[in-house]
């Protein structure tokens, strides 16, 4: 099964700003694993692949949130998973991208990830 997962990074990472409880070694694990990683965030896609490389982490994709369609397009997956800390931006554009949506504190209960940490 193959299974994309998109981060937003501030609220939801702990790099954010404001630091989000989902840790980078968290999301390494879900990559080690096989699952496709990126970042679907309001910052610049040069920051987002900033803090991919600062963390030494193999990233599949950088977009910002109204690309979530487009991110979809170009990855065929099973499950394709947004993890974010807003309502009115992480929820509303996983969900009409056709995205299943996670709060950062769902997301440590699901068990593709607990599985890995």
């Amino acid at each position: 099964m193959v299974i994309l997962i998109s981060y937003d990074i501030d609220g939801t990472l702990e790099v954010g700003d404001p630091p989000g409880v989902l840790t980078m070694e968290m999301v390494r694990k879900t990559q080690e694993q096989g699952y496709l990683i990126g970042s679907c965030s309001d910052r610049p896609l040069s920051g987002q692949r900033a803090i991919w490389e600062k963390h030494d982490i193999p990233f599949d994709f950088v977009a910002s949130k109204h690309q979530l369609p487009e991110v979809m397009a170009k990855f065929e997956a099973d499950i394709y998973y947004h993890i974010g800390d807003r309502e009115d931006l992480d929820k509303k554009y996983a969900l009409e991208a056709g995205f299943e949506f996670l709060w950062p504190d769902e997301a440590l209960a699901e068990p593709w990830l607990l599985r890995h940490i």
